[in-house]
């Protein structure tokens, strides 16, 4: 379960918003800066309405090419591809009776916003392949990180699909702006990074959580998680003490994860001469992961690929018998 307590009086009106939308059979926007936990309100709406029961199905709309998407979202009848011997069930039936959470849906393109807007409008999905819509009882919870009111005057987002999913909106504050809670999100996030990795830690320091509320957060709670998580495994004693917490000039260099030193990209491309590029590839991919102590989140972010691309490569150097 989703939990949201806070001491900010920005945050509890938003929480309230959300209680009261839940039951309710609007559609729902959800603003912010990247980090700021749009995904958990997301997922908190759901818990709370009606249709907690039911799937919370979530679609990620920046990682995939756009008729992946489509076939995801949508579904597909048999026979609509060659090779195809049954029929899809897209994300939208999926999550019929249930939620829909479109996470970056400012990322779908101008063909899958209009399908997305007949679906809200019609609550029937066309299933690629289809002569006829299938009937969908599904909310949807739309997430960006971006100005979507911008986009859509812009023409970079549709003006139509912008209204349907404005019914009811959300805007999460920045994690500098709700300082009034971090002693509590340090508290939830050394149990839950603790769980992760295996690293406990007994407490923190009065001087460490002043420490980290010098901080302006421009990555939010990812990056204030990412920081406790380097501060869990320089404390010594069980205790993080200020000393072991970076933030700021002592942080470590950007898109840098729990190592000591950052990447140093211009002498890995002295690598170059006599490799293919496919080994260059691989060798920044490896030194990456293990700089991140293979953490795949990480490596990914630093290196602008998908998850998903990541762990084809992986799967790839350990069919061609390379240690990962």
């Amino acid at each position: 379960m989703i939990d949201l307590q806070t001491q900010d009086a920005k945050m509890k009106d938003i929480i309230r918003l959300a209680e009261t939308v839940a039951n309710t059979k609007s559609s729902v926007l959800i603003q912010g800066e990247t980090g700021t936990g749009k995904a958990s309100m997301a997922k908190f709406v759901h818990e709370k309405s009606g249709r907690a029961a039911s799937p919370c199905v979530t679609v990620n709309c920046a990682q995939q090419p756009e008729m992946l998407l489509e076939t995801e979202l949508f579904g597909f009848e048999k026979g609509a591809f060659a090779g195809t011997v049954s029929e899809k069930r897209g994300k939208f039936e999926q999550a019929s009776g249930g939620t829909l959470i479109l996470d970056d849906v400012t990322e779908l393109t101008p063909k899958l916003q209009a399908k997305v807007l007949k679906v809200l409008e019609t609550g029937l999905v066309d299933r690629i392949g289809s002569k006829a819509g299938v009937p969908v009882d599904v909310r949807i919870i739309a997430i960006t990180n971006k100005n979507i009111a911008e986009c859509a005057s812009s023409g970079k987002f549709s003006e139509s699909l912008y209204y349907k999913l404005n019914n009811a909106a959300m805007l999460i504050p920045p994690l500098r702006e709700r300082t009034s809670d971090l002693k509590s999100l340090v508290a939830t996030m050394m149990g839950r990074v603790a769980t992760r990795s295996g690293r406990r830690v007994s407490g923190i320091t009065e001087e460490a959580v002043q420490k980290l509320a010098t901080h302006n957060y421009p990555g939010n709670l990812r990056e204030l998680e990412g920081i406790l998580e380097r501060a869990m495994m320089n404390a010594q004693d069980g205790v993080i003490r200020a000393t072991d917490v970076a933030v700021g000039a002592s942080a470590p260099a950007a898109h840098q994860g729990a190592g000591a030193h950052s990447i140093d990209w211009e002498a890995e491309a002295q690598w170059a001469p006599g490799r293919t590029l496919q080994e260059i590839e691989r060798a920044v991919i490896l030194k990456s992961l293990a700089f991140h102590n293979g953490n795949r989140t990480h490596t990914a972010r630093e290196l602008g690929i998908s998850i998903r691309t990541l762990r084809n490569k992986l799967n790839e150097y350990r069919k061609a018998g390379i240690s990962v």
